[in-house]
């Protein structure tokens, strides 16, 4: 039995939850969280947290699920620190009033980004450093008070963000519950100003209820299917090498992982190929061996998996070990489009291969199904990358690469659709836990009458005119 396992399930007292929010509230009526100097405060103390204890989340991380150091920093506990550096180095531009041009008479017009309130950002398990914090310090950019529910799947992550998020943040402002659907029911009972989930479309369903009883706003950042279209023209190996790192990166358990390939039939055999010879230069002839391959999170996670594995043919990879929760790195083929594997996200190292005819096929096949979040196509030609662009919708996109589109924070990272609504990274976090409020200012000094009724001919003729 491992640690992970002998863990006690994260919890947090339900009576307490209600009081706690309750807390927040009172701390941002009060004016706690608007002053800029708080802002910055906050956010070097959460760049402090991260530079003090990240080789203990690094640690908990590969407790919860093995995930490699390289990839527990760099994918995970790294991005949080990044997002909190971007918002230190920009607060004052991006909390500076816009100025708009005003119509004649009208006045003078600016737009003032302003908090929104007690914020709840609830994270999922398989990036659960990062997709908990870089919305953290987001929201504390914007000025709002945060109530953090991290994933109960990860028990080890948890109970190191539990101990830290107190010792560094303001109490007062910003809290974190642990625990699982019962302390996740009783959070979703509270009134907050905005949520902001990260996980599967089934409980992003139970959150916008919830959220829709308060008039809640909601972010939603989802998952899906991302298709990863192989032209014909396309570079196979460097394509091979860009899909099974995407692929494999932390097995398979990333939301815009590629889930399946469809390929022009002619390279079907020589991407099939020159995937594998990808996988065992990444992690040699036995995957298990090597301290670079996380572990599926759960054993419910890994029979599930396992079961997708008998929708096709494993070209290469297949093997198994339930105990140590090991999936191999594995290829599949005569995955029919219609199987089990083909509906649902995958969430795991197994890559289904479909060959097709044409760009025509592949965009047919991917508009017949929900929105991605993400869509990968790899090509040399122009023409072909601006036509499928232009025929697809999807979240984001990566045109000769996989996963590298939410790498900077400048550009949005979010879904479409059944993939998720709103954006975030950079700016666009501390947007969207911002209101945008427009504020006309009048002079008084000048109050011509013709404004007033009773209403002229030659005012209607002059609103006709300039508006």
């Amino acid at each position: 039995m491992s640690a992970a396992e002998i863990l006690p399930e994260p919890h947090t007292d339900l009576e307490s939850i209600p009081a706690a929010v309750a807390r927040l509230r009172a701390a941002f009526d009060s004016g706690r969280t608007r002053p800029l100097a708080w802002r910055k405060q906050q956010l070097e103390q959460l760049v402090k947290m991260h530079e003090d204890h990240k080789q203990e989340f690094i640690d908990a991380l590969h407790a919860d699920f093995g995930k490699p150091t390289f990839e527990a920093y760099a994918s995970d506990v790294g991005q949080g620190l990044t997002e909190a550096k971007t918002a230190i180095k920009n607060l004052q531009k991006w909390t500076r009033p816009e100025r708009v041009g005003g119509l004649p008479l009208m006045g003078r017009g600016r737009v003032i980004r302003e908090p929104l309130g007690v914020v709840l950002v609830i994270s999922p398990w398989n990036y659960p450093i990062g997709l908990l914090l870089s919305p953290l310090a987001g929201a504390i950019a914007a000025g709002n008070a945060v109530v953090l529910k991290p994933s109960e799947v990860v028990p080890h992550t948890s109970a190191a963000l539990a101990r830290r998020i107190p010792e560094y943040m303001d109490p007062e402002a910003i809290t974190l519950v642990e625990g699982g659907v019962e302390e996740t029911t009783t959070l979703l009972e509270q009134r907050f100003d905005h949520i902001f989930y990260t996980g599967n479309g089934r409980v992003a369903q139970v959150v916008m209820e919830a959220a829709a009883r308060h008039l809640t706003p909601v972010t939603l950042e989802l998952g899906g299917k991302s298709p990863c279209i192989v032209h014909e023209d396309a570079d196979i190996e460097v394509a091979a090498r860009r899909i099974a790192w995407g692929k494999f990166i932390n097995c398979g358990q990333t939301c815009i992982a590629p889930d399946y390939v469809l390929v022009h039939e002619s390279k079907e055999e020589a991407l099939v190929e020159a995937l594998e010879k990808s996988a065992r230069e990444f992690y040699g002839d036995d995957p298990k061996a090597t301290p670079d391959y996380a572990r599926i999170v759960n054993h419910r996670h890994h029979e599930r998996l396992s079961g997708l594995l008998q929708d096709g043919v494993p070209a290469f990879g297949g093997e198994l070990d339930p105990e140590d929760k090991y999936i191999a790195p594995t290829v599949l083929r005569q995955v029919s489009p219609d199987s089990a594997i083909m509906r649902e996200e995958i969430f795991g190292p197994i890559l289904p291969v479909l060959s097709v005819k044409s760009i025509d096929e592949a965009v047919a096949f991917v508009n017949d199904r929900d929105k991605p979040l993400a869509l990968y196509l790899f090509t040399d030609d122009e023409s072909v990358e601006e036509d499928v662009l232009e025929r697809t919708s999807s979240g984001g996109a990566c045109v000769n690469g996989t996963l590298m589109q939410i790498m900077d924070a400048r550009m949005p990272f979010g879904g479409v659709g059944p993939s998720g609504m709103g954006a975030y990274h950079g700016r666009h976090t501390f947007e969207t836990f911002s209101h945008r409020k427009a504020v006309l200012t009048r002079g008084t000094r000048f109050d011509p009458k013709i404004m007033y009724p009773p209403y002229s001919e030659r005012l209607a003729k002059l609103m006709q005119r300039f508006m």
